[in-house]
């Protein structure tokens, strides 16, 4: 099979998957009695290749996530590369050291996974850098906050991220006080192992309550591939597909 071939058929797998998954989230969403238009996917390509993330923007998706900073950045530079007119918006939805606030900022138009004011105040202080340096970029323009969800703990498991439920009224009100930061709501993850309804009824309630104080903080990021119909029964605006949609386990890009 020639590489043509190889990336017809390769399109051919996605497109069926894509249509899969955007079906079960409009199905989804008839059962909770909203608006197809209110949930968006985003797609979650970590450990595939770049050129997977490609074929995906020639199918509509523009909004992709990465966990690990180390291979986002070179992806998303690569990808730059093969479709320099995609509009794309790069999220980064894993758990981030304080250390790669700097390298994060340079490609992710948003954070997902802000769950502490020391891990705020260094995406901040990174996006005054950078912007003072002459090398701000993003979706929003060089002089844009940068768009961060605080990322919640619906387990209390430490080696899974997220601020605790009785902290996060306190981080909200840190991060609306930044001039470089800009609060878009709550992302979180479901238990392992477990019924995710009563969770995912945990961070709607969580949401309601920061969106009391911060009207503009209206989205919630919760739903994977094998829970997305839950999360969107409980509030999800953004639901994190990867496996549904590019497959099992790939190859990251070099």
């Amino acid at each position: 099979m020639t590489t043509t071939e190889r990336d017809a058929a390769r399109r051919a797998e996605l497109a069926g998957a894509l249509t899969e998954v955007r079906q079960r989230i409009e199905r989804a969403c008839a059962v909770a009695g909203r608006s197809a238009d209110e949930v968006r996917l985003l797609a979650v390509t970590k450990t595939f290749p770049a050129s997977d993330a490609a074929l995906l923007t020639e199918l509509g998706v523009t909004d992709l996530a990465e966990n690990r900073d180390q291979e986002a950045g070179p992806k998303a530079a690569e990808l730059a590369g093969l479709r320099p007119d995609a509009a794309v918006r790069w999220h980064m939805v894993g758990r981030l050291q304080r250390n790669k606030a700097k390298s994060v900022i340079g490609w992710a138009d948003l954070v997902q996974s802000v769950d502490s004011a020391r891990l705020a105040d260094a995406l901040a202080k990174a996006v005054a850098a950078a912007r003072e340096a002459g090398v701000r970029s993003g979706t929003d323009g060089p002089s844009a906050p940068l768009d961060v969800l605080l990322q919640v703990s619906l387990d209390d498991a430490p080696g899974r991220g997220g601020c605790p439920l009785d902290e996060l009224d306190q981080l909200a009100e840190h991060v609306a006080q930044s001039g470089e930061l800009r609060l878009g709501g709550l992302m979180a993850v479901a238990p392992l192992g477990a019924d995710p309804d009563p969770a995912f009824e945990r961070l709607a309630r969580a949401a309601e309550r920061v969106r009391r104080d911060h009207p503009g903080a209206t989205e919630i990021s919760a739903g994977m591939s094998g829970d997305l119909e839950q999360a969107v029964m409980h509030g999800a605006t953004w639901v994190r597909v990867g496996t549904a949609l590019l497959g099992g386990r790939g190859l990251a890009s070099p």
